[in-house]
């Protein structure tokens, strides 16, 4: 926890915050191994990063005094990140990855190769996703948290939403085979489609890159999705 992410609900007094979640406190004693009158790195959400000094530490809350939050959070990715729904250990970790890197745009999207069962997992209820992204934004000392949308069928998704998705951003695929290797340092806004576990199926590829996507490819290496992610954001951007 390299960033101590408090929500509005944390701020209490002007100039105080109280935490009271299990896992951070957990975190502030057991790893920090904090003490009264340490000063920690804090963020509010949405807002300014700063430094705050530890009022008080117990098994019920922490209370701190922040001195002024008025360092701006590191700068997002210019990208809209389009991830075929992983199963649900490999999802969690994705969200932390991208959004550790920067994602501020995430759509999860149903595919041939997509198992129907992942639709119904925890991992996708509200409170387990924002767990994930704000694991990934205490890591990268970020404080603006992505925004989750869910597709469910591909075809709508491709007739209705990509078209608007492509009309200001360039459009990548990744998957295996594809003729170009993955472009490098780009700056400006871009669309990337990560398929699932075994890809799209050839129908899917040819809806996207009729639709105006490229096809890219990171070698003959195949990958985990988490993986690719990662590899893809950095060697994008």
């Amino acid at each position: 926890m390299n960033l101590i992410l408090l929500s509005p609900d944390d701020l209490e007094a002007e100039g105080v915050a109280r935490v009271r979640d299990p896992r951070r406190l957990d975190h502030l004693g057991r790893v920090h191994r904090a003490r009264p009158g340490d000063r920690l790195t804090l963020g509010i959400e949405g807002g300014g990063i700063g430094r705050g000094e530890l009022l008080s530490l117990d098994t019920r809350e922490a209370r701190f005094a922040i001195d002024e939050l008025d360092q701006a959070p590191p700068p997002a990715l210019p990208v809209h990140l389009v991830l075929a729904l992983p199963r649900p250990r490999m999802l969690a970790r994705s969200l932390e990855h991208a959004t550790a890197l920067g994602v501020k745009h995430i759509t999860l999207l149903h595919s041939r190769r997509v198992e129907k069962s992942y639709w119904q997992s925890p991992e996708l209820g509200d409170d387990r996703i924002r767990h994930h992204l704000v694991l990934g934004l205490e890591q990268a000392r970020d404080t603006h948290l992505p925004e989750i949308s869910l597709a469910k069928g591909f075809r709508p998704f491709v007739e209705e939403s990509l078209p608007d998705l492509l009309e200001k951003r360039r459009g990548l695929v990744a998957h295996p085979g594809m003729p170009h290797a993955c472009p490098r340092n780009l700056t400006a806004p871009t669309l990337l489609l990560v398929g699932p576990e075994g890809g799209f199926i050839d129908w899917e590829i040819e809806k996207l890159l009729a639709a105006g996507c490229e096809g890219i490819h990171l070698g003959p290496r195949i990958l985990r999705v988490e993986t690719a992610v990662t590899a893809l954001l950095a060697r994008l951007f």
